[in-house]
């Protein structure tokens, strides 16, 4: 078993870094706010009061924060990975960011002989408890291999597919499609309430379709009762089609469905939605559709 530290005690992180204390490995969690210790320690995992106490030692980082600057702080700031953890380690960054972000960090770390890889994971607050999350891997075939470990735990589909930064464009594609998917689910809720159809059964035959789609099977329920606790927050989903927008201009891809679908995830965000779970964009068609004043 190895010793890892888990940076990012979140939605993510926290049920992520309890499946490896419970597999047997010895797990020291760091969050910047103190109140997500309790599953982890519950689990056998350690508190640590700072990056550098709990990168102190430990074989495997592994990083779970919201965006790129915090990734970059989080590895190459005062006080962070890069400063503190041994030479050598292998450092797992599960958050979903820029890929041109990763790239120079996956540089920055091998100056300072680390090993970096870029692991983004899909699957939501669901998958990470259940153990079942997407995850695409980039960065070297060894460094793949030998975190086999760590994924073995966290993760039910696991694919290496490419070199650093890598990771993190099949992830801005995921997100893409995943907003896709639950924009039309959002739709096809309006349209079937408008004609007064039983929606729960309406929904229940698409899902036994080609309409069907795990965004269907898992999102069904919240768009049913309108309860958008988050899971996946819009404020995540917005900044994710941020990326999609930037690297697809940057390479040349046209994505104009991307492009919409980044607009109707800001006007989400501006009418007060981003801490609401991405489904809540059924409140933005309603808002359109001239059902809420809210």
């Amino acid at each position: 078993m190895s010793s890892i530290a888990f940076i990012g005690l979140g939605v993510m992180g926290s049920p992520m870094a309890v499946h490896l204390a419970y597999a047997g490995h010895d797990v020291t969690g760091y969050n910047l706010t103190p109140d997500k210790y309790g599953p982890l320690e519950a689990a056998g995992g350690s508190p640590a009061g700072s990056i550098a106490e709990a990168v102190a030692g430990a074989e495997i980082v592994c990083v779970m924060v919201p965006d790129s600057p915090d990734v970059r702080d989080v590895l190459a700031g005062e006080g962070g990975v890069f400063a503190n953890a041994k030479p050598g380690a292998l450092i797992i960054d599960f958050s979903s960011i820029r890929p041109d972000v990763t790239i120079e960090l996956a540089g920055t770390a091998a100056e300072r002989g680390f090993r970096l890889l870029d692991a983004p994971v899909s699957g939501g607050e669901a998958g990470a408890k259940n153990a079942a999350l997407s995850i695409m891997v980039g960065g070297s075939e060894a460094d793949f291999a030998a975190a086999a470990e760590v994924f073995d735990h966290v993760g039910k589909t696991v694919v290496h597919v490419g070199p650093s930064g890598a990771g993190q464009t099949v992830k801005a594609a995921n997100q893409l499609i995943v907003a896709s998917n639950i924009q039309a689910l959002a739709e096809a809720v309006v349209f079937v309430e408008s004609y007064g159809v039983d929606t729960e059964a309406a929904l229940e035959v698409l899902g036994g379709g080609l309409a069907g789609s795990a965004v269907l099977e898992q999102k069904r329920r919240n768009m049913l009762d309108r309860n958008f606790a988050p899971g996946f927050r819009i404020d995540l989903h917005h900044k994710d089609l941020g990326i999609v927008t930037a690297a697809a201009r940057e390479s040349g891809a046209v994505v104009p469905l991307g492009s919409l679908l980044a607009q109707l995830m800001a006007s989400a965000r501006a009418n007060g939605d981003g801490g609401l779970d991405h489904s809540a964009l059924l409140r933005g068609v309603e808002r359109l559709s001239g059902l809420s004043d809210t």
